[in-house]
């Protein structure tokens, strides 16, 4: 099982029990160092008072399940407004929003397509541009994201 799998099952009742959703576990290597990090959502947003609780009730789980041999820095996140989407649950929560979608390689000379996300199919993404839908396959799309126009 991986890292981010491990600590998922071990983040999602402690976040939980805060009145928060798990949104994502990512652990990264950034910087010459390793960082976990638990990304956290609620009805009405999350606050640092959230971040903290979480991270003062897991860190302790996370010592003694022990699911990383190294060290690395810990912290909790919140999910933020143009937050990634990556599981279907996600895509489904957004249908109707406003994405921006990150390709590996250019399509008709762009990585980058924003529009209103209409549809997903095992991992292809159709979102709606300029008035019509465009479907992306699966091993095209480097990530997708909410967009928020400020």
């Amino acid at each position: 099982m991986k890292v981010t799998e491990r600590v998922r099952l071990l983040a999602e009742p402690v976040a939980a029990a805060q009145g928060c959703e798990l949104w994502d576990v990512e652990y990264v290597r950034e910087g010459g160092g390793w960082f976990l990090r638990v990304y956290i959502d609620k009805e009405g947003g999350v606050d640092i008072n959230d971040c903290e609780a979480i991270s003062r009730a897991l860190d302790p789980i996370l010592d003694e399940a022990d699911p990383i041999p190294d060290s690395y820095t810990f912290e909790v996140c919140s999910a933020g407004l143009e937050r990634t989407l990556k599981r279907p649950g996600d895509f489904e929560r957004f249908l109707g929003a406003d994405v921006l979608v990150r390709l590996y390689r250019p399509r008709d000379g762009a990585k980058e397509f924003a529009g209103v996300l209409k549809g997903y199919d095992g991992g292809d993404v159709t979102v709606e541009v300029g008035g019509a839908p465009i479907t992306f396959t699966k091993a095209e799309i480097a990530q997708v994201r909410l967009r928020v126009d400020f």
